[in-house]
């Protein structure tokens, strides 16, 4: 047995079959059908919209309140000549925000620059020096992009000296909004049917108003934002990210044609390539330094300059993977020397660099699966800045804001926030959250979900069902690849890669062979018996090898729900696959043996334990089958290690048969004596038989009275009664010791496996089953 690492939440079952009557009409295959309906698409146009993304599916930009306002603004500050300046964010939706709001600027005849804060001087989002600043240097407008909205006290600021601010944003409204010229935000805007666009998606809509069509030439940032900044790929969403991976493709930008080429992106563009390749470098420079040197790359049209730029942001990418490296050790480390029982993770450091406390807080959510908040304190300030991550069940946007007069500031979703409070705060803001987190989540929800969207068997799965599930694509949030649960006994377990700490796995059936991968699961492989049956979640993908095309699947989650048979025996190292927790493990000596280092016990204290036992270890032989029945009757064990070896075997030296027995008694008759230690030898010669089964036979016929002694010679009794000789109990004693060895020594695995099963399901008096071997 092995408890999966996840919750599975299972969204299939019987009905969904019935319910894709509802899309009867779109001939797609009952797999998608089944998908489709899962994701709240029901109805015939919503699954051909979903299916068939077009940009005639996306909204009207005059859905935007202020829009006109905002637009008219713009056109009269380039009529007038005033400068604008757009403010942007220095995460990755910030910075394709930025650059497609300047190329739109200055599409449009307009003199305008742009200006991000620094993350660690300024913080995020606007900043009240640096609309002085702004104004100082003779800018009359200011459009932010990606940020704004929880900019009230700075765009007073700006009304004070005669600056117009236009915010364009995405992120959730607070109590009140800033008093600016317009804000273009689809949560501010009841006209506007879809909520969910990233900062780049606002940019691009308020860029189309402004230019009087559709730029299909941003399309290749807008993808890069939206994606990076994780919001769901639905609606108007999918439609841009659908469209502009494909633009993204083609792109002739020089600064991403550069990106991609460090990336080692060819051909076809994939959401994972900027999930996992472009986004975290174009972040990284914004979480090191100034992010304007990003916008540069995007903007730049010279070649020369796009590669020398690429290759810095790359510079700055290797190094924020080290300090991210060092700096969750460091949490890691201060976490569990606390109090590890808090429901909210929060830990602060002088001297953290800011900018990647955000990734930390995820590994941290990763490993522990609690919401977590890291900070960097400000010794000179007594400020503490930093991020926060959460679980599936506990918003922080919304707990934090119950709390709002803890913030110095405070911003974002409800899986990520980013904050500044003053240092003596932390631990008030650490028990007010603790204190949510108990009243509103229970244990299981500190476990990480996987939502199991179908259940397949080996046969089902090839490239014709890759490809439909394809159609699916982009995939994201809101619309995650879909897992699938499989069930079935793998032909082959290994651990893999250069530490080991991977798993791979075959299956097969009926001719159909299927390669899994599970990485970071390599540790599982000590708890996987042979020939058991498991239950494995995860997502189909094509593996690629040398031109030849196959699915594989990438495991997510593992478990295994019946008890395992683990056989150690003969096996001279097996301790080196022993659990190294041993606390819940029992090893049981039927002979009292010693076996250093380990706590060994004998079945009586197994049989007296009220738990389930992780493991028990069956160090030795017992003297009868009896012993080995109750234990597995009786105990409530999740793997069963048989570990034990015998120097001394009876097997091969098996039970004369009834005809030897017959032949040697025969021979007595017929000589009337017998020197054992003279005629014994040649006897054993003459047949082929080994002296201790012709020492065992005279002990048997001794026993039954059959014979006796008389001068040292064996000599046959006279008138000796008829006996059965299984009444001899050295003949029974030597029968159950061969038949022990017989099941536990010399059975294959499955054999001693099926005879535990049927043990375990027997009653305790009930005789010994027929077991042909």
């Amino acid at each position: 047995m092995l408890k999966s690492q996840s919750n599975w939440i299972f969204t299939y079952n019987e009905s969904d079959k019935a319910g894709t009557d509802s899309l009867a009409d779109v001939t797609i295959s009952p797999v998608i059908k089944q998908l489709l309906l899962q994701r709240g698409i029901d109805t015939d146009e919503k699954a051909t919209n979903f299916l068939n993304p077009s940009f005639d599916q996306l909204h009207n930009t005059n859905g935007f309140s202020h829009i006109d306002k905002a637009v008219n603004r713009v056109k009269q500050a380039i009529e007038a000549g005033e400068s604008i300046l757009v403010y942007g964010d220095y995460d990755a939706d910030g910075v394709t925000s930025t650059t497609v709001m300047v190329e739109a600027l200055r599409e449009s005849g307009a003199m305008c620059d742009y200006y991000i804060p620094n993350r660690f001087t300024e913080g995020y989002g606007p900043n009240e020096e640096a609309f002085r600043e702004a104004h100082r240097q003779g800018f009359q407008l200011i459009i932010t992009v990606d940020n704004g909205i929880a900019g009230i006290d700075e765009v007073a600021v700006a009304n004070e000296l005669g600056l117009d601010v236009i915010i364009t944003d995405h992120h959730e409204v607070q109590e009140s909004l800033p008093e600016a010229y317009a804000v273009i935000h689809p949560k501010c805007s009841e006209s506007y049917p879809f909520k969910e666009l990233a900062g780049v998606g606002v940019a691009f809509k308020f860029a189309e108003h402004l230019l009087g069509y559709f730029p299909e030439k941003f399309l290749d940032l807008v993808v890069i934002g939206t994606i990076a900044d994780l919001v769901p790929l639905k609606d108007e969403n999918r439609i841009l990210v659908y469209y502009g991976l494909q633009a993204l493709t083609r792109s002739e930008r020089k600064g991403i044609k550069a990106l991609k080429k460090l990336c080692q992106i060819e051909g076809k563009v994939t959401e994972e390539d900027i999930g996992f390749r472009i986004g975290p470098r174009l972040n990284a420079v914004g979480r090191l330094q100034d992010a304007n040197v990003a916008v540069d790359l995007l903007l730049t049209d010279d070649t020369e300059e796009a590669e020398e730029l690429a290759n810095y942001v790359q510079e700055l990418n290797t190094e924020r993977q080290k300090i991210v490296a060092e700096i969750t050790k460091e949490a890691i480390e201060m976490f569990e020397s606390s109090d590890t029982d808090k429901r909210v993770i929060i830990v602060a450091k002088e001297g953290w660099n800011q900018g990647v406390l955000g990734i930390v807080a995820s590994k941290l959510v990763q490993t522990y699966y609690r919401p977590a908040i890291v900070l960097a304190i400000d010794s000179e300030t007594k400020q503490a800045k930093g991020s926060a991550r959460s679980i599936e069940g506990f918003d922080m946007f919304q707990n934090c804001m119950q709390h709002r007069d803890v913030f110095t500031h405070f911003g974002g979703h409800a899986q990520a926030a980013g904050m500044t409070l003053p240092t003596e705060n932390v631990v008030e803001l650490e028990e007010k959250l603790d204190r949510l987190a108990q009243e509103q989540l229970t244990e299981e929800d500190y476990k990480p979900q996987l939502t199991v969207s179908g259940k397949l068997s080996i046969s089902d799965i090839d490239m014709t069902l890759l490809e439909t599930i394809d159609q699916l694509a982009p995939f994201g949030m809101a619309n995650p690849k879909p897992l699938f649960h499989m069930e079935a006994t793998p032909s082959e377990i290994r651990q893999i890669g250069a530490t080991k700490n991977h798993l791979k796995m075959k299956f097969a059936d009926a001719g159909v062979q299927i390669d899994s991968i599970g990485f970071g699961l390599g540790e599982k492989v000590p708890y996987l018996a042979k020939q058991t049956p498991v239950e494995v979640v995860g997502e189909l993908q094509v593996n690629e090898w040398n031109g030849i095309r196959k699915p594989q699947m990438m495991i997510k989650d593992i478990a295994v729900t019946s008890w395992q048979l683990f056989d150690y025996r003969g096996m001279k190292n097996w301790q080196q696959q022993m659990d190294a927790n041993i606390e819940n493990n029992y090893f049981v000596s039927f002979q009292g043996s010693d076996h250093a280092h380990l706590p060994v016990c004998d079945k009586e204290t197994v049989l007296n334990l009220n738990q389930t036992i992780e493991s028990l270890y069956l160090l030795d032989l017992p003297e009868t089958l009896d012993d080995i029945r109750e234990l597995v009757q009786k105990v409530d064990f999740k793997r069963l290690m048989v570990c034990f070896s015998i120097d001394d075997s009876d097997y091969f030296r098996a039970l004369p048969t009834r005809e030897e027995f017959k032949w040697l008694y025969q021979l007595m008759l017929k000589r009337k004596s017998f020197d054992y230690k003279m005629d014994a030898p040649k006897l054993a010669q003459h047949k082929g038989w080994k002296l201790e089964k012709i020492k065992f036979m005279f002990q048997v016929f001794h026993e039954l009275d059959f014979v006796t002694r008389k001068e040292g010679m064996i000599v046959p009794a006279d008138n000796p009664s008829k006996k059965d000789l299984e009444e001899a109990q050295i003949y029974q004693d030597r029968k159950k010791w061969v038949e022990l060895e017989e099941i536990f020594i010399y059975s294959s695995y499955t054999q001693l496996k099926t005879w535990i099963s049927e043990q375990m399901k027997a009653e305790i008096h009930e005789e010994e089953m027929a077991y042909g071997l």
